[in-house]
């Protein structure tokens, strides 16, 4: 049997100021764990600086230094993060310690409500209700902005509860006194219920994205001729030996930091079938990190195949240098921003990648008219796409505006602001 449940994760607190926190994680092994802890970790907005994580195949031991990454925000929730690690951790539901693969553990689909306001617009509205529902553990699945002429607002949000307790009065009444706090006078309704299937089906059905879109965001002959020639693709390496270990093939990277980036690599390897049985990870002092991976395949051999190793480690390069594609395109009379997001296998994306694309253009002081998330399947994968309309005004931009806007948000979401 595991360990009991309050000794799978244990969190020790830095004595000095400025000193990161070690959270110790020890239970039952699982295929993909090591991406799902770090996605927990990116969403309490926590940077890792550094990580050792071993496991037999059947137990694993992990142990990460944190830091949070942006002041200002709200303070860590050191408890709460202890119960969501916990919550992932196969020991901590009294499984025995053999080895469990994803489809053994089939979780049930969580309850999805529909919250629905309309309120006067003001700069950075979006971003303020966003900041409320993240800061209440309510995941957004879906989102519909509109604006009318009079400068009215009705926002739609399909959300989830991480605590599900959504459907309780206490629950309810506690997220409408936080919205109102940023809604304001001004909001002349503000419901939440739980969204039917037919209320889904409404906006479950997202535009098609454009030739042009589809080139200028998803095109691996463009995006690597792009990267090629930046600063980002010199700085990185991803080589891979197999002459120092038996058993395992060594994964060697030196990049540039950025936010999620070791979440990124553990997607990335549980997207591609790729099992740690050792790993270490550090994050310098001038944003270069190192990271040395000792792996095999799911079939518990190592990664012999040339062509295998070459597919791998462009992968990999590709996701340490564009994890999420950003573009500003003309769509009619409007400027459309369009922030593309990897979906893993599991079916989750990358989170608080709205959180960051509204903070980016409140920060930039640009207006969102229209904002819509749809998943779209580009050549067999699926990526969630945020659409956001930036409005009539906004149309005639000058080359380095409309870079500054990307810039602007890319900066945000690889945490460089």
């Amino acid at each position: 049997m595991g360990v009991p449940s309050d000794e799978v994760v244990q969190i020790q607190h830095p004595d000095a100021a400025g000193d990161p926190t070690v959270v110790t994680i020890s239970c039952s092994d699982k295929t993909g764990l090591g991406c799902d802890l770090c996605r927990v970790v990116l969403l309490f907005g926590l940077n890792i600086l550094k990580g050792d994580m071993s496991t037999d195949g059947r137990w694993c031991y992990i142990v990460l230094w944190v830091v949070p990454r942006r002041r200002g925000r709200e303070p860590i929730v050191w408890d709460l993060l202890k119960e969501r690690l916990v919550e992932l951790c196969p020991a901590a539901f009294g499984f025995d310690s053999s080895y469990l693969e994803p489809d053994d553990l089939s979780p049930t689909a969580p309850q999805v409500f529909l919250l629905k306001f309309c309120c006067f617009n003001r700069m950075g509205l979006l971003h303020d209700v966003t900041r409320v529902l993240c800061e209440m553990e309510l995941t957004i699945r879906r989102v519909k902005v509109s604006t009318t002429p009079d400068g009215r607002v009705m926002d739609l949000f399909f959300i989830t509860d991480a605590r599900e307790l959504l459907h309780t009065k206490n629950r309810r009444e506690e997220a409408y006194e936080r919205l109102q706090c940023v809604l304001g006078d001004s909001v002349t309704s503000c419901e939440i219920d739980s969204a039917t299937e037919d209320m889904s089906s409404c906006i479950q059905a997202s535009a098609l994205l454009s030739p042009h879109v589809l080139e200028q965001m998803f095109d691996i002959d463009l995006i690597e001729g792009q990267l090629s020639r930046s600063s980002s693709n010199n700085s990185l390496s991803v080589t891979m030996d197999n002459s120092l270990s038996p058993v395992h093939t060594l994964i060697q990277i030196q990049c540039v930091d950025h936010k999620g980036l070791l979440y990124d690599i553990m997607r990335t390897l549980k997207d591609c079938s790729i099992q740690i049985s050792y790993g270490r990870f550090y994050a310098g002092q001038k944003g270069r990190c190192e990271l040395d991976l000792f792996a095999v395949q799911s079939d518990g051999k190592k990664i012999l195949d040339q062509q295998k190793q070459r597919t791998l480690c462009s992968r990999l390069r590709m996701e340490l240098l564009r994890p999420l594609r950003v573009a500003l395109v003309d769509r009619g009379p409007d400027m459309e921003l369009l922030v593309a997001n990897p979906v893993e296998v599991s079916g989750k994306g990358r989170p608080l990648v709205f959180y960051d694309i509204t903070l980016a253009l409140k920060n930039l002081h640009k207006r969102i008219f229209l904002a819509e998330i749809g998943r779209h399947v580009v050549e067999d994968r699926e990526w969630e796409v945020y659409r956001v309309h930036l409005g009539e005004h906004d149309h005639e931009l000058s080359c380095s505006a409309r870079s500054k806007i990307v810039d602007g948000v890319m900066n945000m979401l690889m945490g460089w602001d």
